[in-house]
């Protein structure tokens, strides 16, 4: 989550993880079409749900992979999306779930995912599988119950996905991505107070990094390997 203080002092910037990889390289673009250079941007961690919780918040905008919705919208101001996400099946590697060809082939199979997420909503919409899901505070309980064995795959979104089978959990791989519902894509985009003052002038520069290619080249070199999933039908 990145915040971006209006005084000009230092542009400040929130996120569950690192200040490294694809989200954090679109805030320091965001920071830098602003103003602000890399050198003022600040991280802080929040926790994802308490990104789009109605009420002040202590950042100035937020980049940790909230999905646009209009439910979302009553509580939290939007960007214009910075990235269209498709939700992807993560499973140990060798196990019947990796082995998993669509939809239907995960039926039978006890799906975990993080709380209050898009990830939850395929896996009680799209996937319904015929054992309750298994529901998390946070992605990294979901990840150490897949290491552990007590969730026969996750779902999460595909830049993460990629990062935890490259990175976290490496013998683990990437199922499948699905295909968008409803033929509209699902975008993540920066998350700001209600009302913000911050929001037209930051959505102007998602708009202004995607037009000049800025957005497509940050996601070429952290995610060109995720888009290669197979989709599940």
């Amino acid at each position: 989550m990145t915040q971006l203080l209006p005084t000009g002092a230092e542009e400040q910037v929130g996120h569950e993880d690192s200040c490294e990889g694809f989200e954090s390289a679109v805030a320091y673009a965001v920071a830098e079409r602003l103003g602000y250079g890399r050198d003022a941007v600040v991280w802080q961690s929040v926790p994802f749900n308490k990104a789009f919780a109605p009420g002040e918040k202590s950042f100035d905008f937020d980049i940790n992979q909230v999905s646009v919705s209009d439910e979302r919208k009553k509580a939290v101001d939007f960007s214009s999306g910075y990235y269209d996400v498709r939700q992807a099946v993560v499973a140990l590697k060798g196990s019947k779930a990796a082995k998993a060809a669509g939809v239907a082939g995960l039926k039978g199979f006890t799906l975990g995912a993080q709380v209050g997420t898009t990830s939850l909503d395929y896996i009680d919409g799209l996937v319904q599988p015929t054992r309750d899901p298994a529901v998390y505070t946070k992605n990294d309980q979901a990840k150490s119950a897949l290491k552990n064995g007590q969730v026969d795959a996750i779902v999460v979104d595909l830049p993460t996905a990629f990062y935890i089978t490259s990175a976290e959990v490496t013998d683990a791989r990437i199922v499948g991505q699905f295909e968008n519902r409803d033929g509209a894509p699902e975008q993540f985009g920066l998350v700001l107070d209600k009302g913000s003052a911050l929001t037209a002038c930051v959505t102007d520069a998602v708009d202004a990094l995607r037009a000049d290619g800025t957005l497509a080249e940050i996601e070429q070199r952290w995610l060109s390997e995720a888009v290669d999933a197979p989709v599940l039908k």
